[in-house]
């Protein structure tokens, strides 16, 4: 990659990986729901413009029912799982688990597309869920037997796997688009996509708007992840993909986590421990693994 398409990259993973600290900022005072649906609306604003691109709106048109539906799958529901993460665990755990995304990918692929894996891949997948289990295990306070954590271990379970359900829904979404909306430009898959999700949430949004007054911080935290973690941030995956293509452009899962985790201790003096750490590194090379970037002789064959 040249220099600049290596700052762009660096650039996308910083944008990403503060999504999780302003989704803290804003749900903490909108709620879940009306900052997901504020994040795509404001989101899907933006990106209008791009529809003058010659091409986009003609494209978008012949195609919208299924461009609406992926951004029900890869931006509605998702946003909102994670809004309602970000609340009940650390924004860097949400984060690692978020980087689960290419293993969600790939298994959905290989049971709905019938894209099986070669060997080196399918450990992949084996690690990588393995990481992700010994994660919750350190989280689950099963060896925190202490009376009282009952509520909060039960909360933080609930968001962990409110992750998960969110990487499940992207991997849903990248099968769907893969067989429906090949070739389809990337533009108008991203500005449709986000008009979609707006759809599917101005209802709830409406109906759990905050009764009481919201601070600058969270309107200022609500625009800057729609903008600039949403908006400008799909213009430059776009970008990278056209650039270098797909699978350099998918590493970007690795840098996401050390940008959330850094902005998490930061901002909100969020601890980083070394199990976390770990697991996270777990996670990252089953990863690795199952997208196919790191490839261990004797088991690509496999398959």
């Amino acid at each position: 990659m040249t220099p600049l398409l290596i700052a762009e990259f660096v650039l996308l993973a910083s944008l990403w990986g503060a999504s999780f600290l302003f989704m803290h900022l804003g749900a903490a005072e909108f709620g879940a729901l009306p900052t997901a649906g504020l994040r795509v609306s404001l989101a899907a604003l933006f990106l209008l413009p791009v529809f003058l691109v010659k091409g986009v709106w003609a494209d978008f048109k012949s195609r919208m029912l299924k461009i609406l539906l992926v951004g029900l799958l890869n931006s509605a529901l998702p946003f909102a799982l994670f809004s309602y993460a970000v609340l009940h665990i650390a924004t860097g755990l949400t984060a690692i688990l978020n980087a689960t995304v290419p293993l969600s990918g790939a298994l959905v692929a290989w049971l709905w597309l019938k894209d099986k894996p070669d060997g080196s891949r399918i450990l992949g997948l084996v690690v990588g869920f393995l990481g992700v289990a010994l994660l919750v295990l350190g989280k689950s306070g099963f060896n925190l037997p202490a009376s009282g954590q009952a509520d909060s271990e039960t909360t933080t379970m609930i968001a962990m796997g409110a992750c998960l359900l969110a990487t499940l829904c992207y991997g849903l979404a990248a099968s769907f688009t893969k067989r429906h909306l090949t070739g389809a430009h990337p533009l108008a898959t991203a500005a449709g996509s986000q008009i979609g999700a707006s759809l599917g949430l101005a209802i709830p949004m409406f109906w759990l708007w905050p009764t009481q007054p919201v601070s600058n911080t969270a309107w200022v935290a609500v625009a800057a992840v729609a903008l600039l973690c949403t908006a400008i941030a799909y213009i430059l995956f776009f970008r990278i993909i056209e650039q270098a293509g797909p699978a350099k452009a998918l590493t970007v899962t690795f840098l996401v986590p050390v940008f959330a985790m850094l902005y998490g201790a930061v901002f909100l003096s969020e601890s980083i421990t070394p199990w976390t750490m770990g697991c996270g590194a777990v996670i990252l090379a089953g990863t690795a693994l199952s997208t196919g970037l790191l490839r261990l002789r004797g088991l690509s064959a496999v398959g």
